[in-house]
């Protein structure tokens, strides 16, 4: 469905969408301060694929639980979402939400990365995957409000007029046991990034490169359990914090490089004209915590025909960035976007236009390029601090030449 329908299906049920100067409010643009990105060498930088790692285990655990198709899941779905109620003040709004109450609050969960059927399916079909036009953003969960991390999930959020304002959490684990008694453990990681790309999900692992998941192995699993439990019980029966669902990995993408210093993964995105994904890095000038160096983004491309890696891939482009504190990255078509939460801004950069440096919001994260045959190209994006998680789009040629 296209996005000018979609916001009349919204206001007809309801959602709050801002209008007036705080949506429309003009951004200057002009030519970044801080020189462009340089070049590396893309032979520094590899990968290597395996999408059989849990074979056996993934197979026994569907034998076990059953799987249930995202169609299953939407239908099933448990919370609503609402119409966005903050003055984003960002040049370009065309639409948006934000989660219920609860998740918009809550102090143990984080969103992080977002993706879209568009990523996954292209603009056949509306960009329907199983029949639905989906948002889907990764979160990472810390172990009470000040903890470490502890597990992490995705939230599929139903973008199509024809169904509800609705979305469902699906935890995402790692499978272990054996094939005779197969069982899951949470994974722990920051899930910054997220890419969806064919029946394939990719999850961003900051020190390791990516995870793999299949979007038609989603598990079933008992409910009946404490908010405590995971994996196979004493009983046979299978638990998940008491979600529903979860989503079982199935592959590992580990990224090699010989520049002598370590690629973090903070965030990644798709690019489907060159069908590839994109990442960078979080690295700041000064701080404690994180890389104090100028970060880098890659770009590795997918086997020929195919939405998977090679067993060895090469980085096809490779970037010096001039920028810092990078929450979100986005590439199509030889251009780049980069989100910077620090700075507030959103930098735009192509080899032969040079950058741009937009106004962009506090606490964005990271970016998803939505094709549209049959209106406006948009960037999706997000926002992490809690009571101001709001998921929007704005129109791409608002934000570069």
């Amino acid at each position: 469905m296209a996005v000018r329908k979609r916001l009349v299906a919204l206001a007809a049920t309801g959602a709050v969408l801002l209008a007036g100067a705080a949506l429309t409010a003009t951004t200057s643009t002009v030519a970044s301060a801080a020189s462009g990105p340089t070049t590396l060498p893309t032979s520094q930088f590899t990968l290597t694929s395996d999408y059989h790692a849990y074979d056996a285990l993934d197979s026994a655990l569907v034998s076990k639980l059953g799987t249930a198709s995202v169609d299953t899941v939407m239908k099933n779905a448990n919370h609503t979402r609402t119409g966005i109620t903050d003055s984003l003040g960002i040049a370009g709004y065309q639409t948006g939400f934000r989660f219920d109450s609860g998740d918009n609050s809550d102090c143990t969960n984080y969103p992080q990365g977002i993706t879209t059927s568009r990523d996954a399916v292209g603009t056949a079909n509306s960009g329907n995957y199983d029949g639905h036009q989906l948002v889907l953003v990764s979160w990472y969960t810390k172990a009470g409000c000040d903890g470490a991390q502890a597990r992490s999930r995705i939230t599929l959020v139903d973008w199509d007029a024809t169904w509800p304002n609705t979305y469902r959490k699906i935890l995402l684990v790692e499978p272990t046991g054996t094939a005779t008694t197969p069982n899951f453990t949470d994974i722990p990681i920051h899930a910054g990034g997220v890419s969806w790309y064919g029946d394939y999900l990719y999850v961003a692992d900051t020190g390791h490169g990516m995870r793999v998941f299949n979007m038609k192995k989603i598990l079933k699993t008992d409910t009946s359990g404490s908010a405590s439990e995971i994996g196979r019980q004493s009983d046979g029966t299978y638990h998940a914090h008491n979600y529903a669902y979860v989503l079982p990995q199935v592959g590992t993408i580990t990224s090699h490089t010989t520049s002598g210093t370590s690629v973090v993964w903070s965030t990644i995105s798709l690019d489907r004209v060159s069908k590839s994904i994109v990442m960078t890095e979080y690295t700041c000038a000064s701080c404690t915590n994180y890389p104090q160096r100028a970060p880098r983004a890659l770009r590795f491309p997918f086997a020929s025909g195919a939405t998977t890696f090679a067993a060895t891939t090469t980085a096809s482009q490779a970037l010096q960035l001039p920028w810092y504190n990078l929450n979100g990255v986005g590439s199509h078509n030889g251009r780049w976007w980069f989100n910077s939460s620090g700075a507030k801004k959103l930098y735009y950069w192509t080899p032969s236009t040079g950058s741009h440096t937009y106004s962009w919001l506090g606490g964005g994260e990271s970016l998803s390029y939505w094709e549209d045959a049959s209106g406006p190209d948009l960037l999706w994006s997000l926002q992490e601090p809690s009571g101001h998680r709001n998921v929007f789009a704005v129109t791409q040629a608002t934000y570069g030449p």
